[in-house]
C-alpha cells in the first residue's frame, strides 16, 4: 500500500502494479493542476480501448463520493487514464485535502474497475489540488492565500473557536498548507487553543511573521499585546487591526485561511464582507432553538454580502455520560440539520458535548492533534472534508489572473 504526498511541482510517484494509493498533489490558485474533464482524457488507442474507456466512465458514476456529494464521473475527477492492453492507470484529482480518505477510495475504485470485463490490472491513485474560488467582486486577494473560510456563530458560547482551530487542524492534516486568523480583537482565544504564548515578530517593514502552532500559521492580536492586557479600541480601529493581521501578515502559500469571526454580526463582519475575499462560509449552531435564532442571522448575514454558507456545524449535538454511555439530547435535536434545510445549505457534521474537547483546548492541544483515532476527531475531519469538498465546488476565480489594463489618452 503506497501513500505519497508530494508537492503538485514534483513528479508523482505511482503505484506498484495492482496497488492503490492516495497522494496530495497541492497547488494553490493558478498553479493548480488541471482537474479532469467530465469525459474521460480522449486519447484512445484502439476500438478496444474506446469500448472500455466508456466502461470506466460508467464505473465512475456509480460510486458515490460522500464528501462531494456527487459521483466521480460528474464530480469531473479524471485527471488522468491510460489504457495498455487491458492495464488501466488512472489518476483523480479530488479537488479537496482527502487523507486516509483517499486511500480508502482508491481502494474502492480499483476493486471497481477490476471488475470490468477486459480490465486485466488496475493501478488508482488518488490525490488532490485546491484551486482560488471565486470571492465577493471587486476585492483584492491577499497574497499567498488561495481560500478564505469565515467560521462564524453570531452567538457567543457555541464553541465557534474551538470548531474553527480543529477544522484548521484538520485540514493540514489532509495535507493542505493551512492558516488560522484570530478576528476576536477584544476576546482572543486562538493563543490558548492553540497552546502558544508567544509574540509575533516583524519581518521588515509593516509586515508580520504568522507563528506556527501544530503545523499551521496563526495569528491573533494576542500575540501583539501582553496576554492579561484588554485591548482598548473603537470600532474603527478594531477593524484596521483585522485588516492589518490579515493583509500584513506574511502568509506562505496557503491552500486554506480560516478565520475565527467573533460572535455577532458587527463591525469585523462588515469589514470581512466589504474588504475580505472571502471564499465561503461555516456557520456553527447548537441545537437550541435560541442559538438558531442568532445563527440564522449569521446565514443572512452572509446571503446578503454574496458569501456563500458552504454549511452548518451543529455543536454540543449529544452528550454522552463518561460513566456509563448514556446519549442524551440535552440542548435539542435536528436544530443544524433544520437550519440547514431551511437555507438549502448542507449539515457538514454534528460534534458532541464531550470533556475530552474541553480539556483538549485547555490544554493547548485540540482534539485533532491530541487524539486523531479518536470518535470526535473523526467528526472533525469529515467536516474539514465536506467544507473543502463544497468548496470546491464553488466557481473558481478567474478575474485574478487577468492583468490590469490601463488605458491612455495619447
Amino acid at each position: 500500500m503506497v501513500v505519497s504526498r508530494t508537492p503538485s511541482s514534483q513528479p508523482r510517484s505511482m503505484p506498484q502494479p495492482g496497488q492503490a494509493s492516495a497522494g496530495s498533489h497541492r497547488a494553490g490558485g493558478s498553479n493548480c493542476y488541471h482537474r479532469g474533464h467530465h469525459h474521460l482524457p480522449d486519447n484512445r488507442q484502439s476500438p478496444m480501448s474506446d469500448t472500455l474507456r466508456q466502461d470506466i466512465e460508467a464505473k465512475l458514476a456509480t460510486i458515490h463520493e460522500p464528501h462531494l456529494d456527487t459521483d466521480l464521473a460528474s464530480a469531473r475527477t479524471v485527471r488522468s487514464l491510460d489504457i495498455d492492453n487491458g492495464h488501466v492507470t488512472l489518476e483523480l484529482d479530488m479537488g479537496f485535502p482527502c487523507g486516509d480518505h483517499g486511500q480508502r477510495l482508491a481502494e474502492q475504485v480499483q476493486t471497481a474497475l477490476q471488475s470490468i470485463d477486459g480490465v486485466t490490472q488496475a493501478d488508482v491513485t488518488v490525490g488532490f489540488s485546491v484551486a482560488a474560488r471565486a470571492v465577493q467582486p471587486s476585492i483584492k486577494r491577499i497574497d499567498g492565500v488561495a481560500n478564505i473560510i469565515a467560521v462564524a456563530s453570531a452567538k457567543g458560547g457555541v464553541g465557534k473557536s474551538t470548531v474553527a482551530a480543529n477544522l484548521a487542524l484538520a485540514l493540514k492534516a489532509d495535507g493542505a498548507n493551512v492558516g488560522l486568523l484570530d478576528a476576536d480583537i477584544y476576546g482572543p482565544s486562538q493563543p490558548r487553543l492553540m497552546g502558544m504564548d508567544a509574540k509575533a515578530k516583524a519581518a521588515g517593514e509593516n509586515t508580520l511573521l504568522p507563528v506556527e502552532a501544530h503545523g499551521i500559521q496563526t495569528m491573533s492580536i494576542g500575540y501583539l499585546i501582553d496576554k492579561d492586557s484588554p485591548a482598548i479600541l473603537r470600532g474603527p480601529m478594531v477593524t484596521s487591526a483585522l485588516q492589518q493581521m490579515l493583509f500584513q501578515s506574511a502568509w506562505a502559500d496557503l491552500d486554506y485561511l480560516v478565520i475565527d469571526l467573533p460572535p455577532g454580526t458587527g463591525d469585523i463582519q462588515l469589514t470581512l464582507a466589504q474588504k475580505i475575499p472571502v471564499s465561503g462560509a461555516v456557520v456553527v449552531t447548537t441545537p437550541q432553538d435560541l442559538s438558531l435564532i442568532d445563527a440564522r442571522k449569521g446565514v443572512e448575514m452572509f446571503k446578503k454580502v454574496n458569501v456563500p454558507v458552504l454549511g452548518i456545524v451543529e455543536n454540543m449535538s449529544t452528550h454522552i455520560c463518561s460513566q456509563c454511555g448514556h446519549e442524551e439530547h440535552i440542548f435539542g435535536e435536528y436544530g443544524g440539520q433544520t437550519l440547514a434545510d431551511e437555507y438549502d445549505t448542507t449539515l457538514l457534521g454534528q460534534l458532541p458535548l464531550d470533556i475530552s474537547i474541553r480539556e483538549n483546548a485547555d490544554a493547548g492541544t485540540p482534539s485533532v492533534v491530541a487524539a486523531p483515532d479518536s470518535q470526535v476527531a473523526a467528526a472533525y475531519f469529515d467536516i474539514a472534508r465536506r467544507t473543502s469538498a463544497r468548496l470546491a465546488r464553488q466557481k473558481k476565480d478567474y478575474a485574478s489572473k487577468f492583468p490590469n489594463i490601463k488605458v491612455e489618452e495619447n
